[in-house]
């Protein structure tokens, strides 16, 4: 199985690479590498997480206040956001068709 991000997933995480990257060099790059353990643990468990709706489920991200948000379909994990937790926990859902 593998994972592909939807075109604003991968702008919410070059985003906050960049933000992290402003706040001390390297960090956005740590950030990165744990957005990318997350998505390993929902490609080899993909059930395993939190259910938000019907279809769409979050992974943690360790060390940030982050989730990988995403749904299963054939043959792949599809990751509609990279969200911040802290901030309005809906506006991944004016992404869904």
């Amino acid at each position: 199985m593998k994972a592909v991000l939807d075109q604003q997933a991968e702008y919410d995480l070059c985003d906050a690479i960049d933000q992290y990257d402003k706040k001390s060099m390297g960090l956005g790059r740590e950030f990165a590498l744990e957005v990318r353990r997350a998505i390993d643990r929902a490609i080899s468990m993909p059930e395993a997480w939190q259910l938000l709706d019907d279809k769409f489920r979050r992974v943690l991200v360790n060390r940030f206040p982050y989730g990988v948000l995403y749904s299963i379909e054939p043959d792949l994990i599809y990751i509609i956001a990279v969200m911040h937790l802290h901030r309005d926990p809906d506006y991944w859902r004016d992404r869904i068709s």
